[in-house]
């Protein structure tokens, strides 16, 4: 079974653990009905997409 030699320091794991980090997903503004949505993709407020309903919603 493989052990390490030496001790691994704090620095050092942190340094390999740089990269590790979650990165925020992008959002982007509903031009009509002015919720946060996800970039490139039909809004699930409203249902649209560059001006046009391509989902049916039910309207309350």
């Amino acid at each position: 079974m493989a052990v390490p030699k030496k001790k691994t320091s704090k620095s050092r794991k942190n340094l390999r653990r740089a990269h590790d980090f979650l990165t925020p997903s992008a959002s982007s503004v509903c031009p009509q009905c002015k919720s946060t949505k996800l970039p490139h993709r039909a809004c699930p407020a409203c249902g649209t997409y560059k001006g046009k309903e391509v989902i049916k919603t039910e309207e309350l």
